[in-house]
């Protein structure tokens, strides 16, 4: 069964007001700055999770903005278990950047595994270095890391990014937005990896050439096909909905995917 999940870094704006003018970048350092004091992170922390429920998902995508390898100390870690607990939410996987070193990599996992994720879904330009090494660190703390397409413009680019690494804990998060940027048939691309699919953000785009996210249906992504496809291959990981708006909330459009979502999984 396919689940549905929250990517929480659908609200990267939200520390700027929605006024998210100079980039991805500015969005970051808000909601890192926002999260990692000790202090207020109880407060903060839940707040979130509160949102993700209100929304009505019990699955979530856990942005490294919300909770950084990079700061998280073991408090941070243990006061996100006992909330999430509060709120019987489970975290699908860990997104995001995950270090250019064994060292931070290895902080990476330690994290998941405190949280319980099973699937690191970004990238890291560890595995670029040291794909034996990398294998090595996700065998030992028993996950898997999926890459997130962003600048491979088609299906085999992503996949010789990964070669020469074990096929049971490295595969693809396949994003389907960076594909509809690139003008790359999303749906078709879903073929082309499936061998080593692990995960889906689902994510519709305006147009080719830009990265401006949008509700499902509203731009030029084949998100239905996306999804008919997931179906035909009998793909049985997760999809996370994942829409980013720099000028307002996602929530109500993330809503409304969502229920087209469900419609098509039915």
């Amino acid at each position: 069964m396919i689940e549905i999940s929250f990517m929480s870094a659908n609200w990267v704006a939200r520390q700027v007001g929605y006024a998210m003018s100079e980039g991805w970048g500015q969005g970051d350092r808000a909601t890192n700055a926002y999260f990692e004091p000790l202090e207020t992170f109880r407060e903060r922390f839940a707040a979130i999770l509160a949102d993700v429920k209100r929304l009505g998902f019990r699955k979530l995508d856990l942005w490294t903005g919300h909770l950084n390898w990079k700061w998280a100390s073991d408090v941070h870690l243990s006061i996100a278990q006992e909330l999430l607990d509060a709120q019987s939410i489970s975290i699908s996987s860990y997104a995001g950047g995950f270090g250019a070193t064994a060292e931070e990599f290895e902080r990476t996992c330690r994290l998941a595994r405190a949280l319980k994720i099973g699937i690191l879904g970004g990238s890291s330009e560890y595995l670029l270095q040291d794909k034996k090494g990398f294998s090595a660190l996700l065998h030992r703390y028993e996950l898997k890391f999926a890459y997130e397409n962003h600048p491979e413009k088609n299906p085999e680019e992503i996949l010789q990014l990964i070669s020469g690494t074990d096929e049971e804990s490295v595969g693809v998060c396949l994003d389907t937005g960076w594909l509809g940027t690139h003008g790359y048939d999303a749906a078709k691309a879903i073929r082309e990896v499936r061998d080593r699919l692990f995960f889906v953000h689902l994510k519709d785009v305006k147009s080719p050439g830009g990265h401006v996210t949008c509700r499902y249906g509203d731009g030029c992504v084949p998100v239905r096909g996306c999804v008919e496809t997931l179906k035909e291959i009998k793909y049985f990981g997760g999809i996370s909905i994942e829409h980013e708006p720099e000028d307002h909330s996602p929530d109500q459009e993330v809503s409304e995917s969502r229920a087209m979502l469900e419609q098509w999984l039915a």
